[in-house]
């Protein structure tokens, strides 16, 4: 049995309690607010992003090394994608004398390694936290870069967003990126070959083992025999996790072909978002870092992976959102799982230090995966198109039955570039129980149509619609509505459609 390194320990805690001096101090123009954890290679802090609140990850600057990661978070500052952490800002500073270079990134709320410990996902959220993941995966692939840190720790919440952490991506096969020692997530080549595709792949699929049983795969570096499982993974992920695990790397699946297998009905990996890349804004040092006019709004908390190998930087048990699996699909929240219910999300909470974490969600955008749909940035948002005042078309006529009317409708508000992803109409249908005082009492999907992410849309809003009620021999009565609900390029229209009793 390997024995612990007492010295490492202990140069480990003078590094931390040397990291938490420099809280208060400012860097480059950004306030080290507070120290949430680190690596061996550096801290992390809480800083301000003009209003927004992000993270600040430094690391010492010796020479080429420093001059190579800057260049590789540059190439990530450059890239844009719904499923990626955001770079804001890269450069060099100065703190309590130590030489640094340092990458400004988006806050994350949590990460999928704080949900292993205390349970393993459902078939359901492996199937909708996987989509995002490839998504994003295939838009680094087709840039001819590779992620190269694929695991629990690095699928990360922000805000409404499912997102991988982008501060490691790097070009295909880049010998200057530094692999350190192997973790039980890497490929049996990444040591010789460097990362690749192929080794995200693997990654991956340790990843997908993990989550579903809460044990990794089994095998050994210097051997030649296929990883063991652990028994009763849930069909189609064995068979997935088998094809990631190939010892030959030219023998595993793609993202693509994982795609297919958990979602056949999916629009192909790559074709469902194109988004434009923004250049890195310097920030002002006199004020402080500047806004982006896109930002999103502030988040409540940072994620970061811990001193600890196995967790990266420690997250404090501050602001981390629970929200209940009600819809789910990777649209964003690490994970929401789709019902079809009635029952509304509960409420983001506060994390205390005695709050057992639970999942976050993820509705399945058909190609952007926009969790949610709720977005600050109001450049994102598209307009909707709709009847000012729509009359509910009804089926039939009843005996002393007098139908009810639409007082109050709500469109969802879906960024526009998870429209610009639609091919003709998405459509979906949504059969909602109005009570006696024109308030929807239950909401269901009638057709949930192509799109998970966009039935969950459907069904949040029609949760919020409002009725005249109907009435039957003179008196309020309780009533059946079908809203339907298409999705276009140019926006969202709804057409309501009162069920009269025979």
């Amino acid at each position: 049995m390997p024995q612990t390194d007492t010295r490492a320990d202990g140069r480990a805690n003078t590094m931390i309690e040397t990291w938490k001096n420099w809280e208060g101090q400012v860097a480059d123009g950004f306030h080290l607010r507070q120290y949430l954890g680190g690596s061996e290679r550096g801290p992390v802090f809480l800083t301000d992003y003009g209003e927004q609140k992000a993270a600040m990850k430094l690391i010492a600057a010796d020479g080429q090394n420093a001059d190579a990661q800057l260049g590789r978070w540059a190439l990530a500052a450059n890239l844009t994608h719904p499923h990626l952490l955001r770079v804001f800002q890269t450069g060099r500073c100065e703190v309590g004398g130590a030489r640094m270079i340092y990458v400004v990134e988006e806050c994350a709320d949590e990460d999928l390694s704080q949900i292993i410990p205390q349970r393993a996902l459902s078939p359901a959220e492996a199937r909708d936290m996987l989509r995002p993941v490839l998504e994003a995966l295939a838009y680094l692939y087709d840039k001819g870069l590779v992620h190269g840190h694929v695991k629990p720790a690095n699928i990360m919440a922000v805000g409404e967003r499912l997102k991988l952490s982008s501060d490691g991506i790097a070009a295909a096969r880049d010998k200057r990126v530094e692999h350190g020692k192997p973790n039980a997530y890497d490929a049996p080549e990444v040591g010789t070959r460097g990362a690749s595709a192929a080794g995200d792949v693997w990654s991956l699929g340790v990843t997908l083992v993990e989550v579903l049983t809460r044990h990794l795969p089994t095998w050994e570096w210097k051997g030649q025999e296929e990883p063991g499982l652990p028994k009763a993974i849930p069909a189609p992920f064995g068979d997935i996790a088998l094809q990631c695990l190939r010892r030959d790397p030219q023998r595993r699946c793609t993202p693509a072909e994982i795609g297919a297998r958990v979602d056949p009905d999916a629009p192909a990996l790559g074709t469902e978002t194109r988004p434009i890349a923004q250049p890195v804004v310097r920030a002002p040092k006199t004020q402080g870092p500047a806004k982006r006019p896109d930002e999103a709004s502030p988040r409540p908390a940072v994620n970061a992976r811990g001193v600890s190998p196995k967790r990266g930087y420690a997250i404090p048990a501050i602001a981390i959102g629970v929200v209940a699996l009600v819809a789910f699909f990777a649209a964003e929240k690490l994970m929401r799982r789709g019902t079809g219910t009635s029952q509304e999300p509960a409420a983001v909470a506060a994390k205390q230090p005695t709050t057992k974490p639970k999942l976050k969600s993820s509705d399945t955008s058909p190609a952007a995966e926009t969790i949610g749909a709720k977005r600050s940035v109001a450049s994102d948002a598209t307009p909707v198109i709709a009847a000012p005042a729509p009359k509910p078309v009804t089926e039939s006529v009843a005996g002393k039955f007098a139908g009810g009317a639409v007082t109050h409708q709500v469109l969802p508000n879906v960024p526009q570039s998870a429209l610009a992803t639609i091919r003709g109409a998405v459509r979906v249908s949504v059969r909602v129980q109005v009570d006696a005082s024109g308030k929807v009492a239950r909401a269901d999907l009638d057709s949930s149509g192509p799109s998970r992410y966009f039935a969950n849309l459907a069904l949040k809003a029609a949760r919020d619609w409002q009725f005249a009620p109907a009435k039957v021999e003179g008196q309020d009565a309780s009533s059946e509505w079908i809203l339907r609900f298409q999705f276009a390029q140019d926006g969202t229209k709804v057409t309501p459609m009162e069920k009269v009793p025979t």
